[in-house]
């Protein structure tokens, strides 16, 4: 991100209020509002089927919605997202320094790239640790240096806004890390960043306000103030699987989106005795 592009840390960069997401008459998320500043990162956390795609979605402009305040960032590139999975054939033969470069489309317009675009680019793969390998072939690359090669794509753009759906699926320890870096990087460049996610430990690790949802907004705040042990039952439905004091195991029973079996962390701030984390 370069400094002409840079936002000043107390800008707001979302607002939503009173919103509702969704594909067609039914909404699949309502009553929603909450805010995004620059430099900030927000945990948006909820069950398979809560609606966290479709509001990811929403703010990119990809499904309906209607609200008394809605206001993203609109200038071109100014949202940069991370997929869950990737669009790219594996089998397609293509750098991941080509694919990187494909993040700069949004501001190219009808010009072609110059030396600036090619140092952006690089940047981009500096950030996320993958300088050398930008001349491999993308499909030759780990499961965990595609993501972040995605996310360099994405910051290639130079966004204001970064959308990440759930970006920890599927790396290992190496690569979580990487990933957790790159993220506090950005945050202190002043880029917002919504991150979708299942990782409660995640959310305490970078995020700074927790956005928590099924198929309504439960609660926005502090992070710490929503991973609440009453506000994740709420959320998930779960029955507590173990409570020692510092950990909260919750287990997940339903089906939606994706069918599996989720276990879900919170980690509280206090010792024994404490049931919560508020």
């Amino acid at each position: 991100m370069s400094a002409s592009t840079a936002v000043p840390s107390d800008a707001t960069v979302v607002e939503v209020a009173d919103a509702a997401f969704g594909y067609g008459a039914a909404p699949v998320l309502t009553d929603v509002g909450f805010q995004v500043r620059a430099g900030e990162a927000v945990a948006l956390i909820g069950p398979n089927g809560a609606g966290k795609s479709t509001l990811l979605a929403g703010l990119l402009g990809q499904a309906q919605h209607e609200a008394r305040v809605f206001r993203v960032p609109t200038g071109r590139g100014d949202i940069g997202s991370l997929p869950q999975s990737s669009e790219i054939d594996p089998a397609f033969p293509v750098t991941l320094e080509q694919v990187v470069a494909m993040g700069r489309t949004p501001r190219l317009g009808l010009r072609w790239p110059g030396a600036a675009d090619r140092r952006i680019v690089t940047d981009a793969l500096d950030a996320v640790a993958l300088t050398a390998q930008r001349r491999t072939r993308f499909g030759d690359l780990s499961g965990g240096q595609r993501q972040r090669g995605l996310l360099a794509r994405a910051l290639a753009s130079e966004p204001r806004l970064l959308l990440l759906d759930e970006p920890f699926n599927g790396l290992d320890q190496g690569s979580r890390d990487a990933l957790l870096d790159t993220i506090r990087a950005l945050k202190a460049r002043g880029v917002a960043l919504i991150i979708s996610t299942h990782d409660l430990e995640l959310a305490r690790a970078v995020c700074d306000r927790t956005l928590l949802v099924n198929q309504r907004q439960i609660a926005f705040d502090e992070t710490g103030c929503v991973l609440t042990l009453e506000r994740v039952e709420a959320a998930f439905a779960s029955h507590v699987m173990e409570i020692d004091g510092h950990t909260l195991a919750t287990t997940e029973h339903h089906e939606s989106e994706h069918a599996g079996h989720h276990q879900h962390l919170l980690q509280a701030e206090d010792g024994p005795g404490r049931r919560d984390a508020r």
